[in-house]
Formats: structure tokens, C-alpha cells, sequence
């Protein structure tokens, strides 16, 4: 939603106050110079990205018309899954979750926690360390190296729609100038008409680096950043599992093991340890 706000409002200041100030909105409209850019953009954003970039990027795009899905509820439910988790653990063993970690469409635990289990990344990253834990020989070093070589390995996968975005908008500016080129071309050939019309095809040319710029820093370039954010959200969910389950791995009770996890949220959704504790409680 807040896309869409902020597109309305560099629209409404450059056109809005291009108008105000005289000029013709009219003068804007050509098609042909947004043919020309948005032609010459796509035929190169095909060319430099391979058909994984493409599709990544494709994919990637409609989430940044979404509101941000990491919320202080969502983190307090997915430490008070760690909880239980932990918490069977710790009461029953190890090998008393392992239906839960094979199956966890069909375990009670994850059942109680919805939102979590909906996000497969995040669940497919807790079962398989949770695995790791029950059938696996590996100590606490060895199971943190691993987990920081799947996190890098999900943060780069994120990074490829970021930088062919970013790629596109900063090439934006550069068509609209090969855009202004051919319409001064367009000019010279035609320099023996009344001046009128003449100056008339130098505006039209002008406005192909207008729109190149525009298009570059006030709609595409924005999307980039949009889009790297969102990505460092969603490995936040996966560094919070990691602090947690080592911290287990490490001796700590399940209670002290959320309370890492809850340390390295975000400021703005990390919630109070009461806050966390009682939801715990409740859940």
C-alpha cells in the first residue's frame, strides 16, 4: 500500500507542479519515447539475467506491494514454538520430536502455530537442524558453521531480483537519453519546418530523458531498496532459530534459549522478556 502512496506523490509533485508552473501535461504524453525506454530496458534486462534471474525477480516483484509479514506476533509465536519444542525435548528427549520433525504438517506443536508453519522456508530451516539434533552426531560448532553457510546461501538467493532490479533502474536514465538522441535526430532531419513545429519536436525529445530519470529514481530504484529490506526480514527469522537452538545445543534451558532468540530481533518487534514470557504461558 505504501508503494502505491508513494507513487502517487511523485507523480502528483513533478506532474502537479509542472502544471502549476504552465506548463502542458499534454506535452508529457509520447508514447513512443516510453516505448523506446521501457523497449530498450526489458530487451536488456533479458539479456544480462539468466532465466532463474528472470524468474526470481518476476516472483519477487509482487511482494512489494505487501505489507511486511514480521510482526512482533509473528516472532513471539515462533520462539514460543522453540519453546515447546525445546521444552518436550528437555522433558521427554530428543527422539520424542522426531514425528514432529518428519511430519510437521501432522504435529500438534507446529498445529499450534499456524503463521510459522506457513512460511516453509522457516520451517524447513528448523526441522532440518531439529533432524540434525536428533539423529546426527554434530556439536554446537559444527551445526553453527552450517547453519551461517544456509543463511549467506538464502541471503545471496534473495540478492538476485534485488540487483537485477537495481541493474534496471540505474540503465533507465541511459535509455532516456538514447531516447532524447533520436528525437533530436528526428529534429535535424526535419530542421526545414516552421519553428513552431520545430520547437514542439525538441520538447518531445526532451522528454525522453525526463522520463528515463523519473522512471530510474522514483519508481524502479525505490524497489530495489524495498526489496533488500524485505530480505533482511525474512533472514532474521532464520538468525533468531539459530541463536536458539544453539543455545540449547549448549546446555541452556529452554526458557534462557528463547531469550537469546528474542535478543537478536529488531528493536521495533523484539517484544519485553514479560511480554514473551506470558505469551509463552498462555500459548
Amino acid at each position: 500500500m505504501l508503494v502505491i502512496v508513494g507513487y502517487l506523490i511523485v507523480m502528483a509533485s513533478v506532474f502537479g507542479g509542472f502544471a502549476m508552473a504552465g506548463g502542458h501535461l499534454g506535452a508529457l504524453f509520447q508514447p513512443l519515447e516510453l516505448l523506446m525506454i521501457g523497449g530498450a530496458a526489458t530487451g536488456a534486462f533479458l539479456v544480462g539475467n539468466n532465466g532463474k534471474a528472470i524468474k526470481a525477480t518476476l516472483k519477487a516483484l509482487p511482494s512489494v506491494l505487501k505489507g511486511s509479514k514480521y510482526s512482533k506476533q509473528l516472532y513471539m509465536d515462533l520462539m514460543a514454538l522453540l519453546y515447546d519444542i525445546l521444552a518436550k525435548v528437555r522433558k521427554e528427549g530428543l527422539m520424542t520430536i522426531e514425528g514432529d520433525v518428519e511430519n510437521p504438517g501432522q504435529s500438534p506443536l507446529f498445529a499450534k502455530y499456524p503463521n510459522v508453519s506457513a512460511d516453509h522456508h522457516v520451517l524447513e530451516f528448523m526441522t532440518d537442524y531439529l533432524r540434525l539434533m536428533v539423529g546426527g552426531n554434530l556439536n554446537a560448532m559444527e551445526i553453527e558453521n552450517l547453519m551461517d553457510n544456509e543463511i549467506g546461501t538464502h541471503h545471496q538467493e534473495g540478492e538476485v531480483p534485488v540487483h537485477c532490479v537495481a541493474k534496471l533502474g540505474d540503465g533507465l536514465p541511459a535509455f532516456g537519453i538514447v531516447a532524447a538522441v533520436m528525437g533530436v535526430v528526428h529534429t535535424m532531419e526535419s530542421v526545414g519546418i516552421p519553428p513552431s513545429e520545430l520547437g514542439m519536436l525538441i520538447a518531445h525529445a526532451l522528454v525522453g530523458t525526463f522520463l528515463g530519470i523519473l522512471l530510474a529514481y522514483g519508481f524502479v530504484g525505490p524497489l530495489s531498496s524495498l526489496l533488500e529490506q524485505k530480505l533482511v526480514e525474512s533472514s532474521k527469522m532464520l538468525e533468531c532459530i539459530k541463536v536458539t537452538l544453539l543455545a540449547s545445543l549448549n546446555g541452556y534451558s529452554p526458557a534462557l534459549a528463547v531469550e537469546f532468540g528474542r535478543k537478536v530481533l529488531y528493536s521495533t518487534e523484539r517484544p519485553s522478556f514479560l511480554e514473551l514470557e506470558a505469551h509463552v504461558k498462555r500459548k
